[in-house]
């Protein structure tokens, strides 16, 4: 039973990926399409949706730029996918703080690539889908370090709520199966 529960929790996030940063759409999402988009490559993770008012909100507190004609670009979305996941284990303060340091060091693009790796290099290392973790990048910054100890915390906290997930299965299924 143990070893089919930890299947079952590492085969939650099997496959997981995220777009490059070359392959978020450019076009200009409107606020409704950017929600649905971030939300379909982050909801195999759990509730890590974002909804409208916490997009709008996001950019009142400044954490994105305001959008062009009520449309968002590759450079907001790439940060709205960020904070997406950030917002489970930061403060927006914290994040705040991250994002005005990474944007003194990197470019949009490198900054969401180094993420977008070192997400799927942790989360799949922590589900036990892989043996070691992976170098990710070619620098050694304190951002680089800021933004794998988030990472590893938010993949701890996603395991953990994958696992309590399939544990209250099976508590139902026994509950079911005793009822008979």
């Amino acid at each position: 039973m143990k070893e089919n529960r930890k299947v079952r929790v590492a085969d939650s996030v099997r496959g997981f990926t995220l777009p490059r940063y070359d392959e978020i759409p450019n076009v200009g999402l409107y606020l409704e399409q950017t929600a649905k988009y971030i939300s379909e490559y982050l909801d195999c993770l759990g509730d890590f949706t974002l909804t409208r008012s916490m997009i709008s909100n996001y950019v009142k507190k400044g954490l994105i730029t305001n959008p062009v004609k009520k449309q968002y670009d590759r450079e907001q979305i790439a940060y709205l996918i960020f904070i997406a996941v950030a917002k489970n284990v930061l403060s927006m303060e914290d994040i705040r703080l991250l994002v005005a340091q990474q944007r003194k060091t990197y470019t949009p693009a490198v900054a969401y690539d180094y993420f977008r790796l070192e997400l799927e290099n942790v989360l799949f290392y922590v589900f036990g889908l892989k043996e070691n973790l992976d170098t990710v990048g070619v620098d050694d910054t304190q951002e680089k370090d800021m933004l794998r100890s988030t990472i590893i915390t938010v993949a701890h906290k996603v395991y953990l709520d994958k696992y309590f997930e399939v544990l209250h299965h099976e508590e139902e299924e026994e509950k079911a199966e005793a009822g008979k």
